[in-house]
């Protein structure tokens, strides 16, 4: 039991870091065959907090997600998760780093247990340390069913639990969620805005989202995006209406922007 706890402590406690910002972003900006998706964006994010990345479609979110994570590399710019320079200690920075990416696909061969198991492993997870990261991340996404299943064979609500067990499996301080709610039924809605709420202390949470509802109760700060540049950062009580709600703010911040 002695030797269970430590174990659970070592994996799984928080660390403190000396910087205040978990997440910095300095002049990100990309561009797709010379048209510009992302344009100087800066921005810095501070643990403890659920920030809502919000935008119309095409307005650069998850280009910008996909940089923050490594996925994309930046025509300028910089981003530091942790302290770690995703350029030049991509590996350090991505240890960090949790990603659940929009409509995830892919390792159709793969079972559940499979998958989570190669997730863990490339995040340097020892094997006793992984048994009990996918034993505790399967009951926070109630995925224990489907461990044994194909990938390939999951209904989108189920393959999309597996992906977000994948992102938190190694308990990440950022955790980047892009749409983690779409195409989910209203309890799977409720399971994934759940977790978010449950794991919001001692992480930084960026979560992208078209359901404003969503960001109205989840978020503490929202990001605007629109046409590549941000055009709105504040706290959402600063940005709702008198009933509290974010529709007219964005509308006005969005639409011929």
């Amino acid at each position: 039991m002695i030797r269970t706890q430590s174990r659970r402590v070592r994996l799984y406690r928080h660390q403190h870091y000396p910087v205040v910002n978990v997440l910095e972003i300095t002049n990100l900006s990309k561009s797709f065959n010379h048209v510009p998706a992302v344009s100087q964006v800066s921005l810095n994010f501070e643990p403890d907090s659920v920030v809502g990345f919000l935008g119309p479609n095409g307005a650069g979110k998850t280009t910008t997600m996909r940089m923050v994570c490594g996925y994309l590399i930046p025509d300028q710019g910089r981003v530091r998760v942790c302290g770690h320079d995703v350029a030049t200690e991509r590996r350090k920075a991505q240890m960090k780093l949790g990603y659940l990416p929009e409509a995830p696909s892919g390792f159709g061969r793969l079972t559940v247990s499979e998958f989570l198991t190669f997730c863990g492993e490339a995040r340097g997870l020892s094997k006793q340390d992984l048994r009990y990261a996918i034993d505790r991340t399967c009951q926070r996404v109630n995925l224990g069913e489907a461990l044994g299943r194909p990938m390939a064979e999951l209904s989108k609500g189920w393959r999309q639990r597996a992906w977000l067990a994948q992102a938190i499996l190694h308990e990440p301080d950022v955790l980047v969620l892009d749409e983690p709610t779409d195409g989910l039924d209203p309890n799977q809605k409720e399971l994934v805005r759940a977790l978010v709420r449950e794991m919001k202390s001692g992480r930084t949470i960026i979560l992208s989202t078209h359901i404003l509802e969503e960001a109205e109760e989840l978020c503490d700060r929202a990001v605007v995006i629109s046409r590549g540049t941000i055009v709105e950062d504040a706290r959402i009580d600063r940005l709702v209406d008198a009933s509290g709600r974010l529709a007219p703010r964005f509308r006005q911040l969005t639409i011929g922007a």
